[in-house]
This record gives C-alpha cells, structure tokens and sequence, in this order.
C-alpha cells in the first residue's frame, strides 16, 4: 500500500510541476512559455501541407542557388512568450483547447471571453508576436502549431474539443491551418476573417489531408452585417464547391469587423462542442467523383500537349492544375513535370 501511495503521490507531483513550470494559474491569464517540438511544425512539414507540388518541387534548388539549407524549425521557442487562460475546474473528460491566432502582435486572452472559457472548460493560448505583420509559414502557422502540441503534452485535453480560431487577420490564418492540419484540429471558429480556397494564395493540400478536411472538419463563420471585409460567404460558397459540407456562416445583424460577443463565442463553442452531424457519404462522393473527373481530363491534356511536343503549351496546362487543384493533382503532375524538364 505504501508503494502504490508513493506512485500516485509522483504521479501527482509531476503533474503539478507541469502546470508550475508553464507558469499558469487556473482562473487567471497568465503568460507562458513552452519548449516542446513536433515535425508538424519543422519547415519540412510545413512546406508539404502548404504548398502546390510544383512549388514544393522547386524549393530544394531555390535554397541552393541562394547557398542556403533549411533550418528544421522556422522558430525558436526560447524567444517566444504565450497568453494562457486555465479554467478553474477540469471537465470530467478533460479540458477543451481554443489556439487562438490573433491580429495584433500583443499575446492576451479577450477579457469578455474569460467567463465563457471558465465555464465551459476551455483552455485558451495565444501567442506574441503573431499579428497580421508577420508571415504565416515563418511565425504564424508553425506557433499555432507549436501551441497545440504543448497543451496537450501539458494537460489532459478531451481530443474532440481542439479547435482553432482567430479574428480578421488572424482568422484567415485560423482558416489556413484547419485546411492544412485536420488531424491537429476539430473545428475552426472564424471570427470577421476567411478566404476562398484553391488558388495561387491557398493551394489544397496533400489528398489524404483533405480527404480529412473533407470528412471531419467543422467550420463557423461569424461575421457582422456590416463589416465591410466581409468575404465570408465567398469562402464558405468555395468550402462547397471543394466538398466541404460542414459550414455554419453566420451573419451578425449590426455587427462590423469585431470580436463577436460572448454570447456567440459561446454558441461556437457548443456547436463544435456538439456530436458532429453525419456526412452524407453519397453527397461527398458525388461532388468528388465531379472533381476527380475533371482534374483527370486537365491532367490528361496536358500529358496529350506533351506527347505532341508542345512544351511551353503543356507547361501552362501544368501551372493551371497546380494552382487550383494543389495536393489532389499529385503526383500525376510531378510525373508530367519530370517529362517536360527531360525533353
């Protein structure tokens, strides 16, 4: 009995000096910092779930003809600082987790959230030095990342409530990385900030990725009626046209480009923290088999140009696909890639 108390009692300990190394106090903001890496954040990693395949292909000889190499982490977490709101109790199943990308440079938590974040159990981190200033592959993405990897190493966090989110700026981020990290992140609030998908700016990524993307990921859009950025229903009207069917875009009457009220936050909250309606499994393999038969006739044109010796036509058909399809058009493309640069 004596051995089994003393193995509890190390147990317990550990986890408390876990939570008194981050620095953080349940109830209260605090400010943190963390030293945990994870290939999800390496510059390798992040290249290959952002990038189109033609991009991605060029990056090793665009490093050598600058004389440079690629450094396995594009940040140095001894340098970076965090806000961080504990609740003050933990769900039976463990905390919730909101990453929060933000705007501005400043690391905090939004005053008029803390109480919904406590009552819900939702932990919060948010990062410094993250603001709409700085780029997302070289700061914002990889410490989102970085984030989530170190409260889960350092809490117990209910797997199903990890969701990702931001405002204006930080909330295309937000958009970006629930695209690119479907098995990091369950959901994805988007609070006056989206984008469009499947272009030049936000190429899809690998297959497999947004199959997942496709499968299990939640979207809300909040954005005010007024807010004269708005571009939400253009981005959820392009989640459609990818296949992507879980979408709640909601329009906030006399709202402009601000932080949604508490009562939303936590209405988002509750949808994400909901069971998932099913996907109709015939409605996304419908709208699939559509994109698939038509990435397969772009794909099988270009091949057509290059076999009748016509390069630079057969080139541009490439870029084409590249851009608007990305990741699905792999690695058929770098085939036909390959077959050009050897002609």
């Amino acid at each position: 009995m004596k051995r089994a108390i003393t193995i509890i009692g190390a147990v317990l300990a550990l986890a408390l000096a876990a939570i008194v190394d981050s620095g953080a106090r349940a109830g209260t903001v605090s400010y943190v910092t963390f030293s945990t890496y994870t290939y999800l954040s390496s510059n390798t990693e992040l290249a290959r779930r952002t990038l189109s395949p033609l991009t991605a292909a060029q990056l090793p000889q665009i490093l050598a003809n600058a004389h440079e190499t690629m450094s396995p982490q594009p940040v140095d977490l001894s340098h970076e600082r965090f806000a961080l709101f504990v609740p003050s109790t933990q769900p039976p199943r463990g905390y919730g987790l909101v990453v929060f990308v933000p705007p501005w440079d400043e690391a905090k938590v939004p005053g008029e959230w803390q109480e919904v974040l406590d009552e819900k159990g939702f932990l919060f981190v948010s990062a410094e030095h993250s603001g709409n200033n700085m780029t997302a592959l070289g700061r914002r993405d990889p410490l989102a990342i970085l984030e989530e990897q170190n409260m889960v190493k350092l809490y117990r966090i209910d797997p199903d409530r990890i969701f990702v989110s931001g405002f204006s700026g930080g909330a295309r981020i937000a958009m970006r990385l629930a695209l690119r990290y479907p098995d990091v992140f369950k959901g994805a609030i988007l609070n006056s900030g989206s984008d469009a998908i499947g272009d030049t700016a936000i190429p899809l990524p690998p297959r497999d990725l947004f199959h997942q993307f496709q499968e299990k990921m939640r979207l809300i859009y909040l954005t005010g009626d007024r807010d004269v950025m708005n571009n939400a229903l253009a981005s959820a009207r392009s989640m459609h046209e990818w296949c992507q069917f879980n979408v709640e875009n909601r329009i906030v009457p006399s709202m402009g480009h601000e932080l949604v009220s508490a009562s939303l936050f936590a209405h988002a909250l509750d949808e994400l923290s909901a069971p998932a309606p099913p996907v109709d499994a015939s409605q996304l393999a419908a709208c699939r088999a559509t994109t698939e038969g038509d990435l397969d006739a772009k794909l099988a044109n270009a091949e057509q140009l290059i076999r009748s010796g016509r390069r630079d036509e057969a080139k541009s058909a490439l870029t084409d696909i590249d851009v608007h399809y990305g990741g699905l058009a792999a690695p058929k493309i770098l085939e036909l890639q390959a077959e050009i640069a050897g002609k």
